[in-house]
């Protein structure tokens, strides 16, 4: 499994019992089992959902499923 898919997994499964829509960064956040502090880690990389909430912009709201947040997080990632 390559870091991009492990990442991907872990914040799907992050936001598995989120209500969605969801509409804004604060929502998002606030979905995560441990808030901004929920950390997805794949060999030495580690990050939080408040970084990757940085990668985000207004537009890409509202999220309907948690497979479009993790796309949208790992792509402007670069991972």
């Amino acid at each position: 499994m390559t870091v991009k898919d492990d990442i991907h997994g872990q914040i799907v499964a992050g936001l598995k019992d989120a209500k969605f829509p969801i509409n804004t960064p604060e929502e998002l956040l606030a979905a995560f089992p441990a808030g901004a502090d929920t950390t997805c880690r794949s060999g030495n990389l580690e990050v939080t959902a408040g970084e990757t909430g940085k990668l985000l912009t207004p537009v890409d709201f509202p999220f309907r499923d948690a497979k479009k947040v993790a796309d949208t997080i790992v792509e402007r990632a670069g991972l």
